[in-house]
């Protein structure tokens, strides 16, 4: 009977690919056992994979959404921040008018303009607020200010009222400069008539911040403020009974549209309140998924421990037979 056996090198590159292969698998259930996941997610699954495509599809979508809600979030936060500085101005300036005395004298009557003119100012500015590179008050067209600057849109209106005497005028001739398309929407507005897209932060979700600088609010806003800063003018040469009449109209229509800025405050506050809620359930829903996704890719770590202890052993089962093989001579067979 003819025996059969390997020669040195053979046997040499047998043992060195059995040791890379032990060393591998030593590698992935060490691996296994830090990551409690399994590597071989065909083998754990039977090659059905799409429950574990579906599971991760729908978790890159709540990241998309993650993405777009925190933008959202920050958007109708500076916007809510920039209607607080309107409120605050507003607030300030109605009380200082409705509170002018009736004996007050030209100084205190222009200082009063004055005031408002400041107050008018930083209306101006908090229109033009925007949010990481978004203006929020100018519609779609978010790459530039909503409204041109301050300065400019008084000196149109002081063009607009030129040559009326009377308070009635004057206010009827700003109204219909706010009002008139050809007027405000054309001269001051530098934003869009369209209102920007809606933030899409669910699957069936969308929240629109629609505040443009052209309605109603910030436009009734912005004629109070301007009536009050256009009452000490020059050109107008009113009596100090009619600075005085313009003045407590202007802080009674401001008084108003103060009452109009709240209720958009509130409708926005409704809007980040609506963020919150979406953002919460899209974080609960991606944290079921996560565990979802856990338990099926899951590796039993007292399954795992065992098969790393004894592929353990047997490398160094290998070691040893190796060992005592490089120690063999031609004198230990001589009898």
């Amino acid at each position: 009977m003819n025996t059969y056996g390997l020669g040195d090198l053979a046997q040499t590159f047998l043992l060195q690919r059995r040791s890379a292969a032990l060393k591998t698998e030593m590698t992935r259930l060490n691996e296994e056992l830090a990551s409690g996941q399994v590597s071989d997610v065909k083998s754990v699954l039977a090659g059905n994979v799409s429950y574990l495509s579906d599971i991760e599809g729908d978790m890159r979508t709540l990241s998309a959404y993650k993405v777009a809600t925190s933008e959202a979030a920050q958007f109708s936060e500076s916007a809510q921040t920039a209607l607080d500085r309107m409120d605050a101005s507003a607030g300030a300036l109605s009380t200082t008018l409705l509170n002018v005395s009736s004996s007050a004298v030209g100084p205190v009557l222009d200082q009063l303009s004055v005031d408002a003119t400041n107050e008018f100012q930083t209306i101006v500015s908090a229109l033009n607020t925007s949010s990481a590179g978004r203006s929020i008050f100018a519609g779609a067209a978010t790459d530039g200010p909503a409204l041109i600057d301050a300065d400019t849109i008084l000196d149109d209106l002081r063009a607009a009222v030129a040559g009326n005497t009377t308070v009635q005028d004057i206010i009827a001739a700003v109204t219909q400069w706010f009002d008139d398309p050809a007027g405000f929407r054309s001269a001051a507005y530098s934003g869009s008539d369209s209102s920007i897209a809606p933030f899409q932060i669910a699957d069936d979700e969308q929240v629109l911040v629609d505040l443009k600088a052209d309605q109603a609010v910030f436009r009734d806003l912005l004629k109070s403020t301007s009536l009050a800063a256009l009452a000490a003018d020059d050109n107008l040469d009113l009596s100090s009974e009619s600075q005085q009449d313009l003045l407590e109209l202007a802080g009674t229509e401001l008084i108003m549209a103060k009452d109009q800025l709240t209720a958009t405050q509130s409708n926005l506050g409704s809007a980040q309140a609506r963020i919150d809620t979406i953002a919460t359930r899209n974080a609960t829903r991606e944290t079921t998924l996560e565990f979802a996704k856990g338990a099926l890719l899951q590796a039993d770590p007292y399954d795992t421990a065992t098969q790393l202890e004894a592929v353990q052993f047997q490398l160094q089962s290998l070691y040893t037979i190796t060992a005592r093989m490089s120690d063999l001579t031609l004198v230990n067979f001589v009898r």
